[in-house]
């Protein structure tokens, strides 16, 4: 490549000529699809902002100006315009390139992101500070049409029309955010787009004012509230400038030339400013383009085709929630579907395409989505909010507030529970259960396998009448112990296998790596108990008198960080029911933030393998036997 291998970012973009930057966006662009195709990653989104990245490194110093990402899974471009591109073959791997920015991995990451709709908070705290500090530089959050249907985002432009000083924000409207935005604020943008009445009256009104003699302030103010009339009387509404924020736009995203005139026109206002942008999700690729939803994020695939390199092993738990859901609606007519535009991830299609009636995307809005679900109870409904662990974080004093106080039968199915992989902390759904099991009326269950799934859905869905949680991880549901089913009643555990002295209790995800263990146990002469706990809150005190009568050697198994999770939650009742003499071990995630890399690679680090466990019990027993 002419320009990516050979200049030194991002010093050398800025010696450039302007008409040179389309070559250098080319490249870019032919580098992405070369280089997800291989790793994965996050393609559609990271194509659409190619030549918006370039010319904000071609007007701003990011490492004296700050930039704010929203999300940050369409950083890549910015990386690679910092020096990055040569570690682009570890993106997303363990100790590899984030996929997101990361303040510890460059200097020119700003502030890390993860998350939706956090950026103009983050970029308004920046620029107060700034303003504080006495500092100059720029400040700009850049931010998707997806991630305005966030609260937090209104709650911020709500300050920031009251703030003092220059912050540029960035709207990248590409009219999706994972699957197509939905709402009040994506029919709103859909008429900004549309509005060129509006564009051409204003180039028009704009041209005969210019060619005017101005004589005078006041008839400065004259011209700029006639400007003004005209756009409040052909646009529906101006938002963002009625909440103080300027607003500019639309502008053609793709344009490198007429956004580097924006931006450096924009440097000069000493007041927050909008520049609202029209992208193309998956630019330059026909398969991104095509099924942007698809490309959002990826594994390998090949080029040509767009079809993906790792074969499919059978059906995720995602897919097997959305066929189960359909299968009992068509029997429960007061079953309702709600999902935080994840319709697709979540598995929700099969049902939005059957009932789309009880089928509600409420966007990029999960603190809504938890008090709205809320509602539908209350009105004699059973709302299903399915979201991804890492997201239900968002609706955390919702769920307190609005529905365990109120006791309200909604069913929370929490996907993604446990180690997600490569997107790394920011979506590890490892503190699900701490979060969850210690609030008033909420009840948390956890599958075994696909069959057992679909009986806790159904109960549930049917059989239960107050707050319920069902944790199930990423990828292709497990069919272990499929010949192992009792039925499901409140608060009572499964045994798998029955023992003596040694017991082990697993929560859900960890089904095969408890039976690995057993089976190691059982070779080595030992004849332990193996436990499916099923239920995380409330915890079996059958099982706690169990243990009580029959086993010195406790061991619990989870995905889930240690604090506030099934192990200590185990102990605690133990202690309660005054069982002191037992030898216990929890094995969970420490409290940590989980960095990315693959399962396999995380469960090793931590000890969470079935070879780590085992050599780790047998340490125990030994050294309580005095044996080593």
């Amino acid at each position: 490549m002419k320009y990516l291998d050979k200049l030194n970012f991002p010093d050398d973009l800025k010696k450039l000529k302007e008409s040179e930057l389309n070559l250098i966006a080319a490249e870019i662009r032919e580098f992405l699809i070369n280089s997800i195709a291989k790793t994965g990653g996050h393609l559609s989104s990271n194509l659409g902002v190619v030549e918006l990245t370039v010319a904000l490194h071609y007007c701003f110093n990011f490492s004296y100006d700050r930039i704010i990402w929203d999300v940050g899974h369409q950083s890549y471009t910015h990386k690679i315009l910092t020096g990055r591109k040569n570690e682009f073959n570890s993106l997303r791997k363990k100790d590899g390139l984030s996929g997101f920015p990361k303040s510890e991995e460059s200097i020119y990451d700003s502030f890390n992101t993860g998350h939706s709709s956090t950026s103009i908070s983050a970029g308004l705290g920046i620029a107060q500070a700034r303003n504080l500090s006495g500092g100059g530089y720029n400040v700009v959050s850049v931010i998707g049409d997806g991630s305005m249907t966030g609260g937090l985002v209104y709650e911020a432009l709500n300050n920031a029309a009251r703030s003092d000083g220059k912050f540029i924000i960035i709207l990248n409207d590409n009219q999706m955010s994972i699957s197509k935005n939905v709402g009040a604020m994506s029919k709103y943008l859909t008429e900004l787009r549309s509005a060129p009445k509006y564009i051409e009256v204003k180039k028009d009104v704009s041209e005969l004012l210019n060619s005017l003699p101005i004589f005078g302030s006041k008839m400065i103010k004259i011209l700029e509230k006639t400007k003004d009339g005209i756009k409040y009387a052909l646009l529906p509404s101006v938002m963002f400038e009625q909440l103080g924020v300027k607003y500019i736009g639309p502008v053609d995203g793709h344009d490198i030339g007429n956004l580097i005139n924006v931006f450096n026109k924009v440097k000069k206002f000493d007041k927050p400013v909008l520049i609202h942008l029209l992208t193309t999700k998956g630019k330059g690729y026909k398969n991104a383009e095509k099924y942007p939803s698809k490309f959002h994020g990826i594994g390998s695939f090949d080029v040509t085709t767009g079809i993906p390199l790792s074969e499919k092993k059978g059906e995720t738990y995602s897919e097997i929630f959305g066929k189960t859901m359909c299968k009992l609606s068509a029997k429960n007519k007061k079953i309702v579907a709600i999902t935080a535009a994840m319709p697709s991830g979540t598995g929700l299609e099969f049902f939005s395409k059957a009932y789309p009636s009880r089928f509600f995307d409420v966007g990029i809005a999960e603190s809504h989505a938890v008090t709205f679900s809320a509602g539908l109870a209350k009105g004699g409904f059973t709302p299903v909010f399915t979201v991804y662990s890492t997201f239900l974080q968002r609706g955390y004093d919702q769920i307190i507030h609005d529905v365990c106080i109120q006791k309200l039968h909604v069913v929370f199915a929490v996907d993604r529970a446990g180690i997600v992989g490569d997107d790394g902390e920011t979506h590890q759904g490892i503190y699900d259960l701490s979060y969850l099991s210690h609030i008033p009326n909420m009840t948390v269950i956890s599958p075994k396998n696909k069959f057992e799934f679909q009986k806790m859905l159904e109960f549930s869905i049917n059989e239960f009448d107050a707050p319920i949680a069902i944790r199930y991880p990423k990828g292709t549901a497990s069919e272990i112990f499929k010949e192992y089913f009792e039925e499901i009643k409140f608060g009572k555990s499964e045994y798998i296998f029955d023992g003596e002295d040694i017991i082990i209790i697993f929560v859900g995800n960890m089904a095969d790596t408890a039976f690995k263990v057993y089976n190691m146990l059982i070779r080595a002469g030992f004849s332990p108990a193996l436990v499916n706990a099923r239920f995380i809150r409330p915890i079996d005190l059958e099982l706690i008198q169990d243990i009580e009568n029959r086993f010195e050697f406790v061991f619990t198994i989870e995905d889930n960080v240690e604090t506030g999770g099934f192990g200590g939650g185990l102990n605690s009742e133990l202690i309660k029911n005054g069982v002191f003499n037992k030898k216990i071990y929890n094995f969970a995630f420490p409290d940590v933030f989980v960095k990315q890399g693959s399962k396999t690679e995380i469960y090793k680090e931590f000890g969470l393998d079935s070879e780590k466990i085992f050599e780790k019990i047998i340490c125990f027993i030994e050294k309580y036997k005095s044996l080593c």
